[in-house]
């Protein structure tokens, strides 16, 4: 493996093109701050509801195949360091527009399904500490507040990112806190994260529960789509990336075992959208439930924009390669963000958050990662024989081997409506037909054409 030489050209920035903003530490911050967030302070209900108290086993199930894809993702965004990510993987491995198109619509569908998932989830029960107020009401002025922080900038997006990150880690931190002093004062029920549900088999119910769990871990992909505003993107991504996965992954693993340890499951997964409130107003701590609904608000806002930050590149990088419209690709003289593509998935987000609650949008986000997450380990292995004129990390053959086995066995626990929903991906092939044949209406009405 080899991280250690850059590519002088790849991190030249082009007239018109991103600006190269991003170091080491903010890119380990995104990636942090991506992955924590909605699915950790919203989910871990719904995991005790499939596994019963061993919720912290799903997760570690769900945490090994996050970390699996993850060397498919460190080899292809140090080989081909591009804004479009999953797509221009695809592209590369299959020379197929169809296919690199529906793979970047996949994963903006993915990454907007999640932050309307966050935008529901953030008027829910943390936010009626508060105020009441419409959900629908409040999403919208959630999507318009950070689709406004998108477009200012990158630096500007994800120093923001890194205020949330802190904050939203905090919180996580207080959670285990709160395990460490009811094990120290007696009152934690050590026996209960060890207990599965009754209603189905062991293992038939940790895969079910890994399934769920997984929307908490998704997030490390969306780094890939900030390849072409990265300095020096082959020495830093891999470190970033599985330093990332490893701390998140740990951090959810204490809070999924203190949150059984502390509440029984049952009661966790009668809390849709706030399970670890009760831990917080039950623990032993005393922490005011007002100050940890605020942190839990900012865990949410920090997903949704790191998953508009995805959105608006992935959009932005297709319509440089040729399979979106053009005007997609446009950025903006003064801000040097890609502004069209922001509105774009902007306002394809406010139409995503009148459809469906948490728990659907969040599961749809599931399967279309997991669908992603297979064309990049196939593509992965397709493009070994691939050269470039730069040395990058190479992930050995038989890991994306054993997370496609991994993800299918995932898809299998989805329920089949799931599927039904995330037949939105139709609407893409529409769209990608619309967009083929103006073209070629185009081309023939060019000067010199036949």
């Amino acid at each position: 493996m080899s991280d250690s030489v850059g590519v002088p050209e790849s991190r030249v920035e082009e007239p018109g093109g991103l600006r190269r903003a991003i170091g080491p530490r903010l890119l380990l911050l995104f990636i942090i701050g991506d992955m924590l967030g909605t699915g950790i302070y919203v989910r871990v209900g719904s995991v005790a509801g499939e596994v019963g108290g061993a919720v912290w086993v799903s997760f570690l199930v769900a945490f090994a195949l996050a970390a699996l894809t993850a060397f498919a993702y460190a080899e292809l965004v140090t080989k081909y360091p591009g804004a479009a990510g999953a797509a221009l993987y695809a592209n590369r491995a299959f020379r197929n527009p169809f296919v690199s198109f529906m793979v970047a619509f996949a994963v903006v569908c993915s990454g907007l399904a999640s932050a309307g998932a966050a935008a529901r989830a953030f008027g829910g029960d943390y936010l009626s500490v508060f105020v009441s107020l419409p959900t629908l009401l409040v999403a919208v002025l959630f999507v318009a507040v950070l689709s406004t922080i998108n477009f200012i900038g990158i630096s500007e997006s994800l120093k923001t990112n890194l205020v949330l990150t802190l904050i939203e880690l905090s919180g996580l931190l207080l959670i285990i806190v709160i395990g460490g002093l009811a094990l120290s004062g007696g009152t934690a029920d050590v026996g209960r994260p060890f207990t599965f549900s009754a209603e189905t088999g062991v293992a038939l119910a940790v895969l079910t529960g890994a399934s769920t769990a997984f929307y908490a871990l998704v997030g490390f992909e969306d780094s890939v789509n900030v390849a072409e505003e990265t300095r020096d993107p082959v020495r830093t991504f891999p470190r970033a990336l599985f330093g990332g996965i490893l701390i998140t992954g740990i951090v959810y693993l204490l809070v999924a075992f203190t949150a059984t340890m502390v509440i029984d499951p049952a009661r966790l997964a009668g809390e849709e959208t706030a399970p670890l409130s009760l831990v917080i107003t039950e623990g032993p701590l005393g922490f005011p439930p007002q100050l940890f609904s605020l942190i839990a608000l900012v865990a949410i806002t920090n997903t949704a924009l790191a998953n508009l930050i995805m959105g608006s590149r992935v959009v932005y990088g297709m319509a440089r390669e040729g399979v979106m419209p053009s005007i997609l690709g446009r950025t903006h003289q003064g801000r040097g963000t890609p502004w069209v593509a922001i509105v774009f998935v902007a306002a394809i987000l406010l139409a995503l958050v009148t459809s469906g609650d948490v728990g659907d949008l969040a599961d749809t986000t599931v399967v279309l990662l997991l669908l992603v997450f297979t064309v990049v380990n196939v593509a992965v292995l397709v493009l070994k024989r691939d050269r470039v004129d730069h040395n990058h990390f190479s992930a050995p053959s038989f890991i994306p081997m054993v997370a496609i086995a991994v993800i299918v066995v995932l898809l299998l626990q989805q329920e089949a409506d799931i599927f039904l929903r995330a037949g939105i991906l139709v609407a893409g092939v529409v769209l990608y037909f619309v967009n083929y044949f103006t073209k070629r209406g185009l081309d023939r009405r060019a000067p010199g054409a036949r």
